[in-house]
Order: structure tokens, then sequence, then C-alpha cells
């Protein structure tokens, strides 16, 4: 009797090696001439549309060569490359080569790290990296913690399990609506807005962030704070939680985490940290004392997928008691056969945040924190940070372009011409805006660079972020050079057009 089924999703082990070594050859020649393609084709939806042809779902099916083949040609012309060495837009990394194969092994076992009797391996893996991840960033590797998506869904965790610390048990059953407390949560102004999507998506609405401004090092102003958390006890008005930056993503900067602690710890506040950034730069050893009061934070989100340059996704969020991660997010329905086992090991990732289903995001973090060892990612990263100070100098020294900030990996200037500006300053700084987020616009369409953009002082300015372990001296010079080319051509035109 044959027990085998012959399904159409099947491919022979003959056939599934053969495309499986003709793709990694794809992908490693794509790997090691990266230099050489366009930073992003720069193609409308319309025409990206007309390349992959609008047709209708197939009724029949077509070999997996054939798919994979063209997937192939799709992919690596008609994309924006985050590994290109002259990419430094936003906050993502050049994936390191052994998380793409630990994420084509991860799928091939497919676990579902949501039970550990559905994932045992995968589940001490995803305990080990959470570990490995507190170490990484100087903080006790008794810190619990469970692996994301990324940065959104890291912080968000961690708002939702400091409201069920600072709320009374009551809240589980009763909703916000009938606990009659006004939560009031605080940030800086120069906080990632996922600050103000938590507050909606969760009930409190955008009213119930305190936006503390801030100093003159773009640091949240401390003594703004205490004040801001005093007058709305008085008001009636029940504070919960503040969020530290370490390394905001328009400029960089840390805030002061330690004073951020001690604050926290005087009004029995939460002492949350958005590190999902700038946190792994706390390992290089100049940098200890900015990021000092760390330690302190009751949870912190931390981006793998961003300067440890794991492959998307991967976020983390981790918290100094785990016990609150259970506290928050632990259900036990009667179809859920998922007990500890007798020497309590036992970790069901379910009970640590909002998926049940959960693929395997921690094996290529793994296994990328073990090829290049702390050591590797001191080197690295201290590389990235030497590169935008080195972007940052050469914008300063010269005529043609202001330099404006640089902090950790982030560096932001504008370009600013020589001639033709208006002699009245307003008109200045408005032309000057209007002309570098023209320029934005064309680099990020030409495909040679791709740059994002910071608003710093009411200046629309250029941003590099590098988190690129690609990215060269040369690349850097490079980009100096198109930048101006680019920005005198349109300083030109739009010369022409006011005439």
């Amino acid at each position: 009797m044959n027990k085998s089924r012959s399904t159409p999703v099947e491919i022979n082990k003959s056939d599934f090696k053969k495309i499986g070594y003709d793709l990694i050859d794809t992908i490693a020649d794509f790997f090691d001439t990266i230099e050489s393609y366009k930073v992003t084709s720069g193609e409308s939806p319309v025409q990206l549309q007309k390349t992959l042809t609008a047709t209708g779902l197939p009724e029949e099916g077509k070999s997996a060569a054939e798919i994979i083949s063209r997937s192939s040609d799709l992919l690596l012309n008609h994309s924006l490359f985050n590994g290109h060495p002259k990419f430094m837009g936003y906050i993502t990394s050049s994936p390191a080569p052994i998380g793409v194969l630990g994420d084509l092994l991860s799928a091939a076992v497919n676990q579902n790290v949501g039970a550990q009797i559905l994932s045992p391996m995968a589940t001490e893996i995803e305990k080990q990296t959470v570990q490995w991840l507190a170490e990484f960033i100087g903080v006790s590797p008794s810190y619990g913690g469970v692996l994301v998506s990324g940065g959104n869904m890291a912080n968000f965790n961690a708002f939702l399990v400091a409201r069920t610390a600072k709320m009374p048990k009551s809240l589980k059953e009763e909703g916000l609506v009938n606990t009659n407390s006004k939560l009031v949560a605080y940030c800086s102004k120069a906080t990632h807005t996922w600050v103000e999507k938590a507050a909606i998506l969760f009930g409190h609405g955008s009213k119930s962030i305190r936006w503390i401004p801030t100093d003159s090092e773009n640091r949240m102003n401390n003594d703004l704070l205490s004040k801001t958390i005093q007058q709305d006890l008085r008001n009636g008005y029940q504070p919960f939680m503040v969020v530290g930056t370490a390394g905001d993503v328009s400029t960089g900067v840390v805030d002061n985490l330690k004073e951020i602690a001690s604050i926290c710890n005087k009004n029995n506040l939460w002492f949350h940290i958005d590190g999902a950034y700038g946190a792994p730069a706390a390992i290089i050893p100049e940098f200890k004392s900015v990021f000092e009061g760390m330690d302190l934070a009751d949870s912190i989100a931390i981006d793998p997928h961003k300067w440890l340059y794991t492959p998307l996704e991967a976020g983390c969020t981790l918290v100094k008691n785990p016990k609150h991660l259970i506290d928050t997010y632990s259900s036990h329905p009667e179809y859920y056969n998922f007990s500890k086992d007798e020497e309590g090991q036992s970790l069901n990732f379910y009970e640590y945040g909002l998926q049940n289903s959960r693929g395997f995001k921690a094996l290529k973090v793994w296994m990328a924190l073990q090829q290049i060892g702390s050591n590797g990612y001191t080197e690295m990263i201290a590389e990235d940070i030497k590169l935008s100070k080195l972007l940052y100098e050469l914008a300063e020294k010269h005529p043609e372009l202001e330099a404006i900030t640089q902090n950790l990996s982030i560096t932001t200037f504008r370009y600013v011409p020589m001639y033709g500006l208006p002699e009245n300053q307003l008109k200045r700084e408005a032309y000057l805006n209007t002309l570098n987020e023209t320029l934005l616009d064309s680099l990020q369409q030409g495909g040679e660079v791709f740059l994002s953009n910071a608003i710093v002082l009411e200046k629309y300015c250029l941003r590099s972020c590098i988190v690129n372990f690609r990215t060269s001296e040369s690349d850097i010079q490079e980009i100096i050079e198109i930048v101006i080319r680019e920005g005198i051509k349109l300083h030109s035109q739009m010369q022409k057009a006011t005439l």
C-alpha cells in the first residue's frame, strides 16, 4: 500500500536541491555585487504593476523553478535595497547573511513559538537570545522578554505592561472606563510617534500623552518633566509611566536616563526606555556614560533588525520583572493544554505578548550574535559612528553645506547654495526648506543614495543614519559629491522658475 500522498505543493528532493542551490547562487551574487545596483529603482506604483502584470488568481499551477526565477528577477531589479552601502534612510540595516540563512532554516522547521510544547528547542533559543540581548546592552540577564516584529510592537508591549503594573487588578475585569482613572504618560517631544498610537489604540486617547519640551541638546527637559508630573497630580490625574529615549529617530540623542529613573522612582512611575535604535551603542566603552541609568529601566525596547544587522523582522521587549509580562498577557482557556513541567522551567511565549501564533524570529538573531560576538559588534557599531562623524565633518567644511547635528550614527545637514538666496531671513529659511525637501525627493528617486529627513530647529534637513556594515569612507565622500551636484542643479531650476 502506497503511504505517500501526492499533492500539488510537493517538490521532490532532486528538484528542491536544484532550485535551492540556484537561489543561493543568485543571492550570493547579489550580496557580492550589491554596490553596483541602484539603491532603489525609483519606479512608480503604476510602473511596478505593469511589470508584475495584473492577472487573476491562477487556476493552474506553474513549476517552482519558474516561480523562483521570476520572483528573483522582480525583487532584484525592482526593489529598494537597505543593504546597499549608500542606503542611510530611516533605520533599517544591511541584513547579516547568516540571518538570511537562519530565516531559511526557521521556515523549514516552521515552529509556532507560542507554547513550549509546540516549539521545544525554539523556545529555549529565544529565552537565551533575550538573555544575550540584555547582556549586550548592559542590563541584568535576569530581564525577561519576547521577540516581536519591531519597535512599535516592542514599545506597545511595554506600554500595556506598564499600565497593568500601575493600575488596580480590577482593570482586567472593569476596563478603563470603570476605573475612574485619568491615566497620563510622559515623553519628550522627540519621542517616536508609537507612543501616541499606543494611547489611541489602547483607549487612553491622544490627550493622555504629555509631550515634554526638549533642552538645548534635544534631550527631554527633566525639570519640566518633574513639574508637569506634580501639576497633573494636583489636578487629579494619574501618572503611570515615563518614556525615555535612547537614540531618538531624528537626531540620535539619548535622554538623561539616570535622572529620569530617579524621577520615576520618586513618583512610583514605570520607567520605559525606547532604545529600538540606539541601545546597542551602549556596548561601546566611550558611550557608557551616555547610557547611564539604562539598567534602572522597568522595560526596554530594542530592535535587532536596526543596529544588530538582523534581517527584518526582529524587535524585542525586555522587562526587568518578567512576572509583569505574565500578569498582562496570560490566559488559560480550557483548550490550551500548555502546562508547566515538573521543574517549572517551561515558558510559553504567548503569555509574554500579544501574539499566540509566533514565528521563530529569534533564530536569526541568535545566530548573528554567535557569529559576530560582542567584540565584532563593538567594532562594527563604532565604525558606523565614525563614518557618521566623517559625514558631519565633511558637511561642516563644505561651503555649500550646513552641518546641523551629529549623535550616535545619525548626522543631519542641509544644502545651502552660495548664491541666489533671498535677503529676507524668513524668506531665506522658507526657500532653503523647500529646496532641501525637493532635493531629498530627487535623491530618493534617483537611486544613487537614499537619505531621509529631519526637522531640526525648524530647518528641513537631510538625515543620514548609518547602521550598515557595507558602508565605507568612499561612500561618505561620494554622497557629499552627489548632494552638491543635485543641489546645484535643483537650485538652478528653482531660480529659473521664479524668473
